[in-house]
């Protein structure tokens, strides 16, 4: 129950921040006076809807994101007498602009709320986990204790092992590997600098013989958490690597498109891409085990997603409408700048060929990561 709980969950946290992502438009599209005739959340049958204004907000039978019918898109849009002066397309091109970018926003908005609320609760968890070169307890090789026989004590900083620095315990790790015998360390003790002297010992392994002391280190933290105000540099410091990260994963996305194919048949690569389908059995995962700050990270994750996703020049993406925008201020500029009338929307009739292929494709993409995550799907490790 938890698990079925947890995914269903997860699937209405896509939904809603689809329709979020809709609302954005539609209030953008409202501000700069242009008409929205129709806002619905979810797809198919209408289950109610109401009138209030010039706009009829509704709910549909399948929660599966939402739409805003703005009067006027694109050129092919159907108007009546009274839209036509109110196309969107008649618009400047900074204020369209605006309409099209403020959908990707709101995931944008959504996330750093949710990033925010969990810094100054639950902490944001450490992206980049640093094991520092303290000692959390000593410990025996074998029928001997080197590093406390030399003195060293929990809490210490290793800060040279040999001469050589140790900013980070793995630093520790290879230098004590390759001593043998009589090695000096530095230790930072609260305000003192010691130097001991440990008689590591020669342990035998199936690759060759290496240096042991017997130290464990202090784990990293799992997290941070902040105060009302540092949350927020924490905050947009944490949203900046998640897109940067998106945007790697984008980038790398068509290459790993064959390992998905792989892993309907064979083992799966935890890195390969994943759908609604497979994000949701991880959000269930995550709710099953009580996790629910991981369930957070995977709703905020997808967000960010979206929002780069959708930034793509690519058709039907909110994208491709931007830089169809720009290219007719672009165009009109140069014929102006010849003497000659602006040329008017762009016709979308002779984009209709590369907007189907990439819909086809993409359902294609979607079909073969809902199939790897329901035959072979990745799992909270």
């Amino acid at each position: 129950m938890p698990y079925a709980a947890g995914f269903v969950l997860f699937l209405l946290g896509i939904c809603l921040s689809l329709a979020w992502h809709e609302a954005g438009h539609m209030l953008a599209a409202r501000a700069f006076g242009m008409k929205v005739r129709r806002f619905f959340v979810g797809r198919g049958p209408t289950v109610f809807s109401f009138r209030r204004g010039e706009t009829e907000y509704g709910l549909k039978a399948l929660p599966i994101g939402g739409f805003c019918d703005i009067a006027g898109l694109t050129s092919l849009d159907e108007l009546t007498p009274d839209e036509q002066p109110r196309a969107m397309w008649r618009y400047p091109a900074w204020k369209r602009t605006t309409v099209m970018v403020a959908g990707p926003v709101m995931h944008v908005v959504l996330a750093v709320a949710i990033l925010y609320a969990m810094a100054v609760t639950t902490g944001l968890p450490n992206l980049r986990p640093v094991t520092e070169p303290v000692v959390a307890s000593t410990t025996c090789v074998g029928a001997v204790c080197p590093a406390a026989e030399a003195g060293l004590r929990a809490g210490d900083r290793i800060e040279a092992v040999a001469g050589s620095p140790t900013p980070l315990w793995r630093d520790v790790l290879t230098a004590v590997q390759a001593a043998e015998g009589p090695t000096t360390l530095t230790v930072r003790r609260g305000n003192e600098t010691l130097t001991l002297t440990v008689d590591v010992a020669s342990v035998s392994q199936p690759a060759g013989a290496i240096g042991m002391m017997g130290a464990t280190p202090v784990p990293p933290p799992a997290s941070f958490r902040y105060d009302a105000v540092a949350a927020t540099g924490a905050t947009a410091a944490f949203t900046g690597e998640l897109i940067s990260g998106t945007v790697s994963q984008l980038a790398a996305f068509p290459e790993r498109i064959p390992a998905v194919v792989k892993a309907i048949g064979g083992e799966r690569d935890p890195d390969t891409p994943i759908s609604m389908v497979g994000a949701s059995r991880l959000g269930g995962e995550a709710v099953e085990r009580g996790l629910w700050g991981t369930f957070l990270l995977l709703l905020v994750s997808l967000n960010l997603f979206m929002a780069v996703f959708n930034l793509l020049p690519l058709l039907p993406l909110d994208g491709a409408h931007i830089a169809v925008v720009w290219f007719e201020s672009v165009r009109d500029l140069a014929r102006r700048l010849r003497g000659r009338p602006a040329g008017g929307p762009v016709d979308f009739t002779r984009l209709f060929p590369v907007t189907m292929a990439l819909v086809v494709l993409g359902g294609l993409v979607m079909a073969l990561t809902i199939t790897a995550d329901i035959v072979n799907p990745i799992r909270l490790s």
